[in-house]
């Protein structure tokens, strides 16, 4: 029995809407332009990876700097003086200064200051309820909204990877006719909103205990070391598929 949402070539119509979206050359605009900036930019389909380029991939040095020392600023001071305001305001003034630096540098200060403005958020939110583990809130919020996206993308049949790196690329939709490819994208959009999922599964619980230096170092950890990790992975995975000779 043929499904009555489906179209003459057997796919759904939500299929072939978000198919005519993507091909949208003015909404291609848009997402390459963000993909282009994301992480994943720095990852060259069919690229032998290195380290050195994963580092590149991940802001380099500073990026790396930047990204952990507010969240291990608050464990920190946290851990030695059990205060609220000192515990936020330290992560809060080491982002500034982070934009300050970059600004004196020249360099690009964008994602400093989006780093800077959700930290002050998270702040503005902890010293509203009073509660240092809401200090963490906005992360919680962040995480499930791309969790959402993955598994709405899951579900589309439009893996989220596979989109990223076909706009990095430049290839269109063609991917999904290519059964190496759209596994690859599958996988990896997977093993992403398993990142996510297994964030939130560790992480809501000790909020909802109030054992905030767990929370917080688990956060670390499960931060920076843990994107690096599925990052290169996510290289691998669509090195794969990218680098094997292409038939005539």
């Amino acid at each position: 029995m043929s499904d009555p949402a489906s179209d003459g070539a057997g796919r759904t119509e939500s299929e072939a809407a978000t198919e005519q979206s993507v091909d949208d050359p003015s909404l291609s605009d848009s997402f390459t332009g963000v993909a282009r900036r994301s992480a994943f930019a720095g990852v060259t389909p069919g690229q032998t990876p290195t380290g050195a380029a994963l580092l590149k991939a991940m802001g380099g040095v500073r990026g790396l700097v930047e990204s952990i020392l507010p969240g291990l600023g608050f464990v920190i001071v946290y851990t030695f003086t059990g205060l609220l305001l000192p515990s936020v305001i330290a992560p809060l003034g080491l982002g500034v200064v982070f934009v300050i630096v970059r600004i004196v540098s020249r360099q690009p200060y964008t994602s400093a200051l989006a780093g800077v403005l959700g930290i002050a958020l998270s702040a503005g939110l902890s010293l509203i309820t009073g509660r240092a583990q809401d200090n963490f809130l906005l992360g919680f919020l962040t995480n499930a909204a791309f969790l959402l996206a993955l598994a709405i993308s899951l579900i589309l049949r439009w893996p989220l990877i596979g989109i990223i790196v076909s706009l990095i690329t430049g290839e269109g939709s063609g991917w999904r006719q290519d059964p190496a490819k759209a596994r690859v994208a599958f996988i990896a959009t997977l093993l992403w909103l398993g990142v996510f999922a297994t964030r939130l599964a560790v992480e809501l619980p000790l909020y909802f205990s109030g054992q905030i230096q767990a929370l917080a170092t688990l956060k670390l950890i499960l931060g920076v070391p843990l994107y690096a990790g599925i990052l290169w992975v996510t290289w691998l995975l669509v090195r794969t598929a990218y680098a094997r000779p292409q038939s005539e």
